[in-house]
């Protein structure tokens, strides 16, 4: 069934605790990330609390990418929402999961905007012709 979007809920487990924690290297990573997806950046934004973690987002055309650390656990939860068919959110999960160096996954896919139309009728974007 087609939908809209395409969200990649995702767990990393006993990731690499400093690399958790560094806002530049987290920034650069899921920038790098979206890149690698296909996607296309409109604006990132990153918090680094005290005394750690970090959450960030990245707005993209197609939707969204965002991370929140728990480095004192070794833990980060990641969101990847995308719109049409264009962005491969599997390359980013990949990248991630290497350059955070998490020993553990767990990856939910949910279609989002699941809409009781014909194929033919559902559009990305408003200026799409239908086909």
């Amino acid at each position: 069934m087609k939908s809209l979007g395409k969200h990649l809920i995702i767990e990393f487990f006993h990731c690499d605790r400093s690399i958790l924690n560094e806002l530049k290297i987290l920034e650069n990573h899921l920038l790098a990330a979206v890149e690698l997806s296909g996607a296309t950046v409109i604006q990132p934004y990153f918090h680094q609390f005290s005394p750690h973690g970090i959450t960030g987002v990245v707005v993209v055309a197609e939707s969204h990418f965002a991370v929140h650390t728990w480095p004192e656990y070794g833990y980060c939860a990641l969101d990847i929402f995308t719109c049409g068919d264009n962005v491969d959110g599997r390359k980013a999960l990949n990248y991630l999961k290497e350059k955070l160096r998490a020993a553990n996954t767990s990856v939910m896919e949910v279609k989002r905007g699941i809409l009781d139309l014909p194929q033919s009728q559902i559009k990305h974007k408003p200026d799409q012709d239908t086909a």
